[in-house]
């Protein structure tokens, strides 16, 4: 009697899996772990937002992979191939369109499983550990969700990355180091890109994985977090022993019996995410990154608009200390909490206050959201904004001259130059730049640029070249001569 193909195929399948399972012993331990009991209530659509998060992350990295290959992290090339990506590698759009969305999900999935267990009070003993490496993996969520805004290196990232910067670089004393380290230097350019591409493709991405395995384990370890009961407090002495009985009284396995509804819920995540992918395709790039366009209102993601729109309605002298002292503070807390409150009430029922900060912290970062959709609003940053020139500059200076002044006032040229000690340090100090340029030399870098400056000559008009050359042209320490052309005939020859 012959024997079937399939049963052929069926027995030497079975027989590669005994041979590597006999020198490896994964398939018992992916089977202890896929049956472990957890305990009966646990199995319910309110515990099934982390493992679609894992998911999510899944596809990020699938998704993110391919884009890879195609894109060219360069600040010459990086908005090109992204251009290459929608319109001529097939499907390139639609690849990207699931990366660009599925950070958002991902994004949104991570606050909403934080969320819940805040309120089901799953950060309490003996999960403290768990907790704290989910604030770690909410963290490194928004990283990866920043990084890869920039590497879009569109107008909006350009300028986005530019108000980082400035944040960055209020720090205290570690301030432009930071910058540096960030940036790469001084200034945005290549480097930078490079940096941010090393960010979002293995450091972000390598502590992510790292921070899922820790995570894992410890939820194996001390289990799931039972269903939370009014008036059963946890006790630290009674609470590990109560909850292996509860476990072994009224337990389910994991797979196939708890789940069910993570299988479930991970395949809406999918196809919600294919059908945003499908429907909306990629976001962006806008238009391409040009420092010389400065009227520019830079439109961070989803998840940074409540910021954005914050810092648009603060009066501009509480920033800095909001800027330097909020997040701290609010990291802190999310850290400290299982510390602070490990015991007692589980229960939301019983928890007033725990339900009144996620009502209230959902009220207003929603609000501020959807305000940040149309704030029409520019950071006012130190060094990124229109500085008065100072006094001493303007004094025995020609109408002409004045004129100059307060154009370097008015286009922000001092978003990159610093003059008297104040402004930006992407471009050199202007304070003795009389002494390295001739006047033609002046004209000549204000309008087609070089280096790391952009070209100014269509945003200017040939008056204001002549009123900011003639002021550029007194800009030297005193008793030093300007510099001047050596080919140039010598007065009284």
């Amino acid at each position: 009697m012959s024997r079937s193909p399939a049963s052929s195929a069926g027995r030497a399948l079975r027989a590669v899996g005994a041979w590597l399972e006999e020198r490896t012993g994964l398939g018992a331990q992916v089977g202890a772990v896929a049956t472990h009991a957890v305990p009966r209530n646990t199995a319910s659509w309110w515990y099934v937002f982390g493992s679609a998060s894992l998911v999510v992350f899944v596809l990020q990295v699938v998704t993110g992979i391919c884009l890879a290959t195609v894109y060219t992290p360069s600040a010459n090339d990086a908005w090109t191939s992204l251009v290459q990506l929608d319109t001529e590698v097939p499907l390139g759009w639609f690849l990207r369109a699931l990366h660009g969305w599925g950070s958002n999900f991902m994004v949104a999935l991570v606050l909403v499983h934080m969320v819940q267990v805040f309120l089901f009070g799953a950060f309490k003993y003996p999960r403290e550990l768990t907790w704290t490496v989910g604030v770690f993996l909410l963290l490194m969520t928004l990283g990866m969700a920043f990084t890869g805004q920039v590497l879009r290196f569109d107008q909006d990232a350009y300028w986005g990355l530019g108000i980082g910067a400035s944040i960055a670089g209020r720090m205290p004393l570690v301030g432009s180091r930071v910058v540096h380290m960030l940036l790469g230097g001084p200034i945005i350019a290549g480097a930078t890109l490079s940096r941010f591409f090393a960010l979002h493709v293995f450091v972000i991405p390598g502590a992510l994985l790292a921070l899922v395995g820790l995570h894992l384990l410890l939820v194996l370890r001390l289990g799931i977090n039972e269903w939370p009961m009014p008036g059963r407090l946890v006790d630290r002495v009674t609470y590990r022993q109560r909850y292996e009985e509860q476990v072994h009284a009224d337990g389910v396995r994991f797979f196939p019996d708890a789940a069910q509804r993570d299988v479930v819920f991970a395949g809406i995540v999918i196809l919600a995410l294919v059908a945003c992918a499908a429907v909306f395709g990629p976001i962006g790039p806008g238009g391409q990154p040009d420092p010389a366009i400065i009227d520019t209102v830079p439109a961070p993601d989803f998840f940074f608009l409540w910021i954005y729109s914050l810092f648009a309605l603060l009066p501009p002298s509480v920033e800095t200390p909001l800027i330097l002292i909020g997040p701290v503070v609010a990291i802190g807390l999310l850290f400290a909490l299982p510390f602070l409150s490990g015991t007692g009430e589980k229960s939301w029922r019983r928890r007033p206050f725990a339900v009144i900060t996620v009502v209230l912290l959902a009220l207003t970062m929603g609000t501020l959201t959807y305000l940040g959709t149309f704030a029409p609003w520019s950071p006012v940053m130190e060094a990124w904004s229109a500085l008065p020139t100072p006094a001493p500059y303007l004094e025995d200076r020609s109408p002409l001259q004045i004129q100059g002044a307060l154009i370097v006032q008015a286009k922000q040229c001092r978003n990159c130059h610093a003059l008297g000690g104040e402004g930006g340090r992407r471009g050199p100090a202007l304070d003795s730049v009389a002494t390295r340029l001739t006047r033609d030399q002046l004209i000549r870098q204000v309008l087609q640029g070089g280096g790391n400056m952009p070209a100014y000559g269509k945003n200017l008009s040939p008056s204001e070249v002549t009123a900011l050359v003639a002021f550029l042209e007194t800009l030297h320490p005193p008793g030093q001569v300007p510099a001047r052309n050596a080919s140039a005939t010598p007065v009284g020859n």
